[in-house]
């Protein structure tokens, strides 16, 4: 088992993974890599990323690095649990460029509606906080969650009612 990971050692993981990465790509973080480097964690058992397009050397270089720096890495993103959001790619935020790789925070709404469809409490806080730092707009988010709505179904371990109940929840909070 590896240790948590914090914002000192997720930024040396994003800087070696640029340099060591043979080609150019996008990397995307989410969850608890955005949490550390926006500030609202301290430490985060993994580092989730989505890799689109796939830099050349990608998994040789994760492989060495995850050893190199006690580091968890994960390949999960929102879009491996409920219907992928159009134009996610557009709204992920630029965090830096190390080699040829460029490191953006996966569409907060694609991670907000993630969060709320899983439900644990750790998902809930990071929710709350994105709220707080005004990170997503309820209108968006709403109209988003329409537009995936009827995609649901290809999530079998969804449950469509309650989905859309959090959603609501969360909205009438902002």
């Amino acid at each position: 088992m590896r240790s948590n990971a914090n914002k000192t050692k997720l930024e040396s993981f994003l800087e070696a993974l640029g340099n060591k990465a043979r080609g150019s790509g996008r990397i995307y973080l989410t969850g608890g890599a955005s949490a550390l480097l926006i500030g609202w964690r301290q430490s985060t058992i993994d580092v989730d990323i989505k890799a689109d397009p796939e830099p050349a050397g990608l998994f040789e270089a994760l492989a060495e690095l995850k050893d190199k720096l006690d580091l968890n890495i994960e390949l999960a993103s929102p879009d491996m649990f409920i219907p992928e959001l159009p134009g996610w790619r557009d709204r992920s935020q630029f965090i830096a460029r190390f080699g040829s790789i460029d490191f953006y925070h996966f569409d907060f709404y694609s991670q907000v509606l993630a969060k709320l469809e899983r439900g644990h409490d750790r998902d809930i806080f990071d929710v709350s906080e994105i709220k707080r730092l005004e990170l997503v707009s309820c209108e968006i988010l709403m109209d988003l969650f329409r537009e995936i709505q009827p995609l649901i179904k290809r999530f079998p371990s969804i449950e469509g009612g309650v989905f859309e109940q959090r959603v609501l929840e969360y909205c009438s909070e902002l």
